[in-house]
């Protein structure tokens, strides 16, 4: 008997599929070598019930990935240098993912230091967004993968994560409205070392006349 499609596992909001990330294996098979991270930190984003999710005020052209259907990549582009990865949850027409936040490299640690210009630690090599999408080798020609069919493979595991070995807590730079105690949308194993460290987000202040940028 065939198993069902894994991303029947997604097909639900981001934050009740946080415990099927945690724990998972991305693999990204490239030409310089094959690359793989255990995720242990993730962040939801529920669409346009959350104001810290760039789909918050619609479908642009940026975000149309988070829209399709789930287990698919959203990679995005940010602070003019980073490329950030999510995974794309529910099902189609909604807009709601997980930004997969940090890991652990499992394969292709040699390839990992190199991507990540030999970081001090090997507990750097995935721990933050920009750095596990660098580690891994993710741009922007990847937004849209499917996870599950290659370069990109996604190893669920067999169950969901143990709710008693989930930590919870408010997202990392979101700020103003969607972000704080408000929405504790930021999951990540607990006692895990690679976790990135929270840090709450600065408002920024526009220069005279400038108005605020959407995704």
């Amino acid at each position: 008997m065939n198993s069902p499609d894994p991303r029947t596992r997604l097909a639900v909001p981001a934050t009740e599929a946080a415990p099927w990330l945690l724990g998972a294996v991305l693999h990204h098979e490239t030409n310089d070598g094959d690359v793989a991270v255990r995720i242990t930190e993730v962040e939801a984003y529920l669409g346009d019930a959350d104001p810290g999710s760039h789909a918050f005020r619609g479908q642009s052209a940026r975000n149309a990935t988070m829209f399709g259907p789930a287990g698919h990549l959203y990679v995005y582009f940010t602070y003019g240098m980073h490329y950030c990865a999510n995974v794309v949850c529910g099902v189609e027409g909604t807009a709601t993912g997980l930004l997969l936040r940090a890991g652990e490299i499992v394969e292709g640690r040699e390839i990992a230091r190199r991507r990540r210009k030999e970081p001090k630690t090997d507990l750097d090599l995935a721990r933050g967004p920009a750095r596990l999408a660098q580690a891994l080798g993710i741009d922007r020609t990847l937004n849209g993968a499917d996870v599950f069919t290659g370069p990109l493979r996604l190893e669920l595991p067999a169950e969901p994560m143990d709710p008693a070995r989930i930590s919870r807590g408010p997202r990392v730079g979101v700020s103003g409205e969607g972000g704080g105690e408000a929405y504790p949308w930021r999951f990540w194993l607990t006692g895990e070392p690679t976790v990135s460290k929270y840090r709450p987000a600065v408002q920024r202040r526009q220069p005279a006349g400038a108005t605020a940028k959407t995704a």
